[in-house]
């Protein structure tokens, strides 16, 4: 299922910071295709460097970038789709805050999980899973309008928040015990998404306008 936006709801305010986060991942993936693997790996996060005292401004600059086209654009629609109702819910200031801490806790838990990994960690998605913690804590009965594809049929369905997220978590956990359980060091950050999400769930309130809500 890929979601396409909240049917429930709209922002009342313009989402600047979402806009202005997609549009900074657009020209950091321009960047990119403009240079070679070992450049780019200097600003991804390497737990094993973090882990020597290296590199940390990295979990900064890796929560910018992507390693492929179906990469950046899977996360640029999770984004769209869920950020910016949570944007007009926080105000654009918190929601920034929010969405970098976000991508900072999602780093900080996949060097718990895998401290001596010399994999280079780069992407948008812990950030996002927070957000989606987020989302589903403060809108969990709002319905998400997706595409379903099945095979080559191509439909579109509303679902419930609290269901596309809850499948989409539980996916992350499941993943992640596979990979532990076959002591898997690459690959998708699962424990990153895990812990961006359980980020969002836990401090989404915190950053609330508290006029509003």
């Amino acid at each position: 299922m890929i979601p396409l936006k909240d049917a429930t709801r709209s922002p009342v305010r313009f989402p600047l910071v979402t806009v202005g986060l997609i549009a900074i991942n657009v020209l950091a993936f321009i960047w990119e295709l403009g240079n070679d693997d070992a450049t780019i790996v200097r600003f991804a996060v390497v737990p094993a460097e973090l882990m020597r005292g290296h590199g940390w401004t990295t979990p900064f600059t890796a929560m910018f970038l992507h390693a492929g086209f179906m990469h950046i654009i899977g996360n640029m629609l999770f984004l769209s789709a869920f950020a910016p109702v949570i944007e007009d819910t926080m105000g654009r200031g918190r929601f920034l805050v929010f969405y970098v801490l976000g991508g900072l806790a999602a780093t900080a838990a996949q060097v718990v999980i895998s401290p001596g990994s010399t994999v280079p960690q780069l992407g948008a998605s812990g950030a996002i899973a927070a957000v989606m913690g987020a989302f589903v804590v403060t809108f969990p009965g709002d319905r998400i309008k997706v595409l379903w594809l099945l095979g080559w049929i191509v439909e579109v369905a509303y679902v419930p928040a609290v269901l596309l997220i809850g499948i989409w978590l539980l996916t992350q956990l499941m993943n992640q015990v596979g990979a532990v359980v076959s002591a898997d060091t690459g690959g998708v950050a699962y424990a990153a998404h895990v812990g961006g999400a359980l980020f969002g769930m836990l401090t989404a309130r915190l950053f609330e306008r508290g006029g509003d809500r």
